[in-house]
């Protein structure tokens, strides 16, 4: 290698080859391995010699300045390298060696990590640790497209995004310190009281709040008492035609009060009283944030928060979608409208709405309040990805986003509502009926936007109705809806918990941890005791207005109004303050979180009512075969057992067989399909299936 090149540090493998070609000129693109399975590229531009190698996302990590025992609070760490930090990291040493090999003949050096916080403290870190400078030219892309490329290096600033990268600094400092501390001391806490058979126990600064948040709904639907009530429905028919009309007071508290209205209305017929017809616009959507794109994604597809943005950002690497972290509803002009939707125009199933929009006298897409200085809104690329080479995941994330988009572009739908009064005597009842005028924006994103059509048969003012019957029907009050995955990560950005950055992977920790538990989120009991203890003795770590706080304080550090040693500073006065008042209560909050890990214990090996004697079903595991079972807590009352899939997460579904009796549960294992199944091997359910296959369901 001769000495002399411009080193270009990107921040994955796929995105460094994206670079490369786009930079290089002609013919002088060279990619060079380095023998331990990391290639790095050679090109000439404007002729100069550039070198760019790549990382894999953060190659350092903070670690405690001093290591070994178990103890708090520590607060003095340093940046060490992944590898040495964390195991699972192991594969970043040679990312590591080989950056720190080519930065040695390096004459100067161009970051271009993805522009936010996370790509600029991995590129800073590089640079100061493993390069030895401490400032650099840096590049600013929201697209691995060529022309965006291009026009990135062209334009590049003359030194680093200083105050992104303290921001982002400050995060992972406050990350560290609470995360470390409090993990550690809860840990602790329930270890003095348990020689043996106790966990880790993890919260921190964001994880805490999101928790509480969790189980106070858990708690609404708790304390919830369904509350009887009933509601009147009409059924009318005129020319033939039969519809529905409710009784305009809607629910009724008072069964008398009922009663008292079907006598009246018995044997009446309903006279047209008015009909009231409005038209009316809906709005196209807004482009898609991060939140955005995950909860509808969610919504349509169930992939997890932290499934779609792995996705989205597979798909940025090969240049098909705009950087997928943003809080952005905007999309600038500069993008080039015309260009991207000429380009989706080969795509065959895009190429009709394609046209359609490309004949708008003008392109203007309606955009949302948010915007994000780093980044516009998500939206698909000039390059179009060969759909045959590409995931059936990533199609269906690069539909959702390419609908989208064109949405956005889109005519409001029109769509008109039709209102008739009906009268019986004093009573009145209406019926409500929902047509398209227009499709407008719907026809673009379908299937992904639906309206229900309740066309009503037409009546005229003063005209009898023949009264088929009036039904009464008797119903509850419902609780609250449990949050959902999708429905979660918009509460946590609507209360400012995270970034759009983080939610995800705190969401996946609290699953991790068995701090809850299904799609439709349940808090378990482990979860809701770390809650509880940490309510009852220091309330300030699940604090929703601490963690505000901190994450304004970082953006203050973003636009250089305060300084990082500020806010870690204030951090650390919080914490010591919790750090105490946790040690000075330890065994207090040691019994009641190893009370709460073993009841979350017997929680999950129950798996539902034993059909013989009405028993307790468990899993158990035999001593002397080590194998586990399903055996009934009356033993040896009750010898009751049936036989479970070995190396599975098996979880109750509270439902039972129709057929058996014996409780339904779900079985998920490493690498395989999982599967919902009955606990009786020989249940007329299985007769034509194999028990492993039993009850099978896509995405149980």
């Amino acid at each position: 290698m001769s000495i002399g090149y411009t080193l270009l540090i990107a921040e994955k493998p796929d995105a460094m080859r994206k670079i490369a070609e786009s930079l290089a000129e002609d013919g002088t693109l060279k990619k060079v391995p380095t023998g331990r399975g990391v290639d790095y590229y050679e090109f000439i531009r404007d002729d100069i010699k550039h070198v760019i190698v790549a990382a894999v996302g953060h190659l350092f990590n903070l670690s405690p300045v001093m290591r070994g025992e178990w103890t708090y609070p520590i607060f003095d760490a340093e940046w060490r390298p992944s590898f040495e930090v964390r195991k699972q990291s192991h594969f970043s040493e040679k990312y590591f060696e080989a950056i720190k090999n080519l930065a040695e003949d390096a004459m100067n050096f161009i970051i271009c990590c993805d522009f936010d916080t996370e790509g600029s403290v991995i590129g800073s870190n590089i640079l100061t640790l493993l390069c030895d400078a401490k400032d650099a030219k840096r590049m600013k892309f929201s697209t691995l497209t060529k022309d965006e490329l291009i026009s990135s290096y062209t334009n590049m600033s003359d030194h680093l995004d200083f105050g992104q990268i303290e921001a982002g600094l400050t995060r992972h400092w406050l990350d560290w310190l609470w995360g470390l501390n409090l993990t550690r001391a809860l840990t602790l806490a329930m270890k003095s009281q348990a020689d043996k058979g106790f966990k880790i126990l993890s919260t921190g600064r964001v994880q805490g709040p999101t928790l509480a948040l969790l189980l106070e709904r858990e708690l609404e639907i708790r304390k919830f008492t369904p509350k009887q009530y009933w509601q009147l429905e009409l059924h009318c028919r005129v020319d033939g035609n039969e519809f529905t009309a409710t009784h305009k007071k809607g629910r009724f508290w008072a069964k008398n009060e009922v009663d008292e209205i079907l006598r009246d209305c018995e044997g009446k017929d309903a006279i047209v009283e008015d009909i009231k017809k409005r038209r009316y616009k809906q709005l196209p959507p807004y482009p898609f944030s991060t939140t955005n794109l995950q909860s509808d994604a969610y919504s349509q597809f169930k992939f997890s928060p932290s499934q779609t943005i792995n996705i989205a950002e597979s798909l940025y690497q090969m240049g098909a979608i705009s950087y997928p972290r943003t809080a952005s509803q905007k999309l600038p002009k500069s993008i080039g409208y015309e260009k991207i939707l000429k380009a989706l125009c080969s795509l065959e199933k895009y190429g009709d709405l394609c046209d359609e929009l490309l004949k708008k006298r003008r392109l203007v897409p309606r955009e949302g309040p948010k915007k994000d200085p780093a980044h516009p809104a998500i939206y698909p690329t000039s390059e179009v990805p060969d759909l045959r080479k590409i995931t059936p995941q990533q199609k269906k994330i690069y539909d959702l986003i390419s609908r989208r988009f064109f949405a956005t572009f889109a005519d409001p739908s029109i769509r008109e509502s039709v209102r008739v009064i009906l009268a019986i005597g004093k009573n009145k009842f209406i019926a409500t009926g929902r047509r398209s005028i227009s499709l407008g924006w719907v026809k673009f994103y379908s299937p992904y936007a639906t309206f229900e059509e309740q066309a009503l048969p037409e009546t005229k003012v003063g005209q009898i109705l023949e009264n088929l019957k009036i039904e009464m029907l008797e119903k509850w009050t419902a609780p609250p809806n449990r949050y959902t995955q999708g429905s979660i990560i918009e509460e946590m950005e609507k209360r400012n918990l995270g970034t759009k950055a983080t939610r995800a992977g705190i969401l996946q920790t609290l699953y991790g941890r068995d701090y809850i538990s299904g799609k439709s989120i349940t808090v378990t009991k482990l979860g809701e005791t770390v809650i509880d203890t940490l309510r009852d003795f220091c309330p300030k770590i699940i604090s929703e207005e601490l963690t505000r706080k901190f994450e304004e304080e970082m953006e203050l550090i973003m636009n250089e109004e305060k300084r990082r040693e500020e806010v870690i500073e204030e951090s650390v006065d919080i914490l010591v303050e919790n750090l105490n008042e946790i040690k000075k209560n330890e065994d207090k909050m040691g019994k009641k979180l190893l009370k709460g890990l073993m009841d979350s214990r017997k929680e999950e090996r129950r798996l539902g009512v034993c059909p013989k004697c009405k028993g307790e079903l468990r899993v158990i595991r035999s001593r002397k075969s080590r194998k586990i079972f399903a055996g009934c807590s009356s033993y040896p009352k009750c010898d009751n057992s049936y036989p479970l899939p070995q190396n599975a997460t098996i979880t109750t579904l509270d439902k039972v067989c129709g057929e058996c009796l014996t409780p339904i549960v779900h079985i998920r294992r490493r690498r395989k399909r999982p599967f919902t199944m009955c606990l009786d091997p020989n249940c007329p359910t299985k007769s034509n299936l194999s028990y492993q296959k039993a009850r099978s369901v896509d995405n149980a």
